[in-house]
């Protein structure tokens, strides 16, 4: 069996937003009992993680280590058309992950005890963002 949906987000700029209770729902939704959930985000100036959900400071310090990796308005970088963080973006994108995959069993999603899936904004302004959900499994 397969399922599959689009989930539209608004961030609100530069920050991590938690949506695994929106991919546990479209797992619950799909009636998969046992499988896999991939998860992917359709743009280039984004990601997705999977990381600590208890305590922000991590998902904090996450974004300081890409701040020093990827610095908005570096002069050397060539692409800067939509502004200074556009290819610091880009560049964050790379360096994280577009897509995710999270094993699913009883017809829930397999996260550890501490694990979120996280959209991460890179841009520094509210960006409209679209996440594809796919379960497949019995």
């Amino acid at each position: 069996m397969t399922h599959q949906r689009i989930l539209e987000f608004k961030t609100a700029g530069r920050s991590t937003r938690d949506i695994s209770s929106a991919v546990a729902d479209v797992v619950a939704q799909s009636g998969v009992q046992c499988g896999l959930v991939h998860v992917f985000v359709q743009h280039t100036s984004c990601s997705l993680a999977i990381t600590e959900n208890a305590d922000p400071d991590v998902r904090r310090d996450l974004e300081d280590v890409l701040k020093r990796l990827a610095p908005d308005g570096d002069p050397q970088y060539r692409h800067d058309l939509e502004g200074p963080d556009d290819m610091a973006a880009h560049i964050r994108s790379v360096l994280t992950d577009t897509g995710l995959t999270v094993p699913v069993g009883a017809g829930r999603l397999l996260l550890g005890t501490w694990q979120g899936i996280f959209l991460w904004e890179h841009r520094t302004s509210s960006q409209r963002r679209s996440v594809v959900v796919t379960v497949i499994g019995t």
